[in-house]
């Protein structure tokens, strides 16, 4: 009996190219997630809860040095990042929350919005999020 995963990809799938990472890199990504994510939740937060509490200065940091991080670490792997969707997505997500912040979107729905479709891309199955586009 064989150990290895029979999966059986559509030819016509074309994943970017991927690189090796040290696994001390790796390890460190999934910190640096939690950490996003706890700097990402209270940001969601200040938008979607009512009365609009300020935003802590230190969160606003966190959010966006781990942020930075973790592309950088998945730039590591998928060098071509930029065209896949985890990676268009991140930059729709960036223009989504901007757009919003500086008011040409309401604040609320266009939170939401680039928050569910980071979350759905992030945990996509591997052949959607890493799917070479163009």
């Amino acid at each position: 009996m064989s150990d290895k995963k029979k999966t059986r990809r559509r030819p016509e799938t074309r994943l970017g190219k991927t690189a090796d990472r040290p696994y001390w890199i790796w390890m460190t990504s999934i910190f640096i997630r939690a950490l996003h994510q706890v700097g990402a939740a209270v940001f969601l937060a200040v938008f979607l809860l009512p009365g609009r509490p300020d935003l802590p200065r230190m969160y606003l940091v966190l959010v966006g040095v781990t942020g930075v991080l973790l592309m950088t670490t998945e730039m590591l792997r998928h060098r071509q990042l930029l065209r896949e969707p985890a990676g268009l997505t991140t930059l729709v997500k960036l223009v989504l929350m901007a757009m919003a912040i500086h008011g040409w979107l309401p604040v609320a729905p266009a939170m939401l919005t680039a928050f569910v479709l980071a979350a759905f891309f992030a945990h996509a199955p591997k052949h959607i999020r890493h799917l070479r586009l163009f």
